[in-house]
């Protein structure tokens, strides 16, 4: 009786810590007691296993510490494995990927024609700042790599998005040239980016690529969603079969409107999508856009986030949105079917920034993220 009396008081503390464990806020560590290293990510399940890819920061400099891509993995969502670098950065000076570039917003897709896992990514050359804005891409067979880079550079070179008027590119062009147009921010610069002035000065050397995603259509047609045009315009490319080139295809979405960070799901046959402003570092009150076919109309909608902290996204910007397979895990986030998760950005320390991930409930035919539900995930490997 001793014995399980003394057994009963050294597991209750450890019980109370895990049924304490934040959602937000906190770290989050994996099986060696490491803070997880893995932003501006997304999880895919792979028969079974959750995979959980993400940004490799190091400690030093916020623009120069990628360190490749990383790879956790999971069966329920809450222990995580350290699987290592998947995507390295390289030590050949004539690689796009050489150390010292950026990494960003890496998105792992499962192409079951292929058989292959092919990561998109953000990509900023060594020494260039934000200046470069391309998307690299890397394949592997394996979800736990190695993965193998395979080309970057600037979208749809050359092709004009859909539905787009050729007579307006000569017009558009010849605005570049004019001193009116040189000023940003105002109304005549404004209506003129929303045409596409910046997309026509783009044409030839291909469209700018950041803040990304990658989404999967329930017919397997792949879809490439980027803030593109200095960060003023969304743009949404189809890929081709392989998932490792672009069809040519693309709408431009919320022109002008300063968009980054993109999210998408589909419901019911709705496409969701939820975006932030574009305010560096600091968070934002989250965008909310829908659309009953991927590549337009899309309508802009009011704010998603709910409760104390909504305006700000709970001090947090959206990296991915995942399904939830498994009736378990589906209980740990109050039944949702999908979870919006985000990244709580430490800019003085990238690697040190925390996570947060909200159920998506449907309040009035809309998916809502609500502060009372912040809590509702509990890590076992949280603090």
């Amino acid at each position: 009786m001793k014995r399980i009396l003394l057994l009963l008081m050294v597991m209750i503390p450890i019980l109370t810590i895990h049924a304490q464990a934040p959602m937000a806020g906190g770290e989050w560590k994996d099986n060696t007691g490491r803070h997880i290293n893995a932003h501006g990510g997304c999880i895919i399940n792979y028969k079974g296993t959750y995979c959980w890819y993400g940004e490799n920061r190091s400690s030093g400099n916020t623009l120069y510490s990628s360190k490749g891509v990383s790879c956790y993995t999971s069966k329920d969502l809450q222990n995580w494995t350290n699987k290592g670098v998947v995507l390295p950065v390289s030590n050949d000076t004539c690689s796009d990927i050489q150390e010292g570039c950026i990494i960003e917003r890496p998105k792992v897709v499962y192409n079951k024609k292929t058989k292959e896992f092919v990561m998109w990514f953000h990509l900023e050359l060594r020494g260039m700042g934000y200046k470069s804005a391309r998307a690299g891409v890397a394949v592997s067979d394996t979800p736990l790599g190695p993965f193998r880079f395979v080309r970057s550079g600037r979208i749809n070179a050359g092709i004009l998005p859909k539905d787009f008027i050729e007579a307006d590119t000569t017009e558009l062009r010849q605005r570049l040239s004019e001193p009116a147009f040189n000023t940003w921010w105002t109304s005549p610069w404004y209506r003129q980016i929303e045409r596409g002035m910046f997309m026509v000065r783009d044409l030839q050397g291909g469209q700018m690529a950041r803040d990304m995603t990658i989404f999967i259509d329930d017919d397997g047609k792949a879809y490439h969603i980027y803030a593109s045009e200095d960060n003023l315009t969304l743009h949404i490319a189809e890929l081709t079969d392989d998932y490792l080139r672009h069809t040519g295809l693309y709408v431009r979405v919320a022109m002008g409107e300063q968009n980054e960070a993109p999210t998408i799901f589909k419901k019911d046959g709705v496409y969701w999508m939820i975006t932030s402003g574009c305010t560096g570092w600091a968070p934002n009150a989250a965008r909310l856009f829908r659309a009953k076919n991927i590549m337009g109309p899309w309508e802009r909608l009011s704010n998603p986030c709910r409760g104390d902290g909504a305006n700000k996204t709970f001090g947090a910007q959206g990296a991915y949105i995942f399904k939830i397979r498994k009736t378990k895990e589906k209980k740990m986030f109050d039944g949702a079917d999908y979870v919006f998760m985000a990244d709580m950005w430490r800019p003085k320390k990238i690697t040190d920034s925390r996570y947060l991930w909200i159920p998506i409930r449907f309040e009035d035919g809309k998916p809502t993220l609500r502060a009372n539900l912040l809590n509702t995930y509990q890590s076992s490997k949280s603090n």
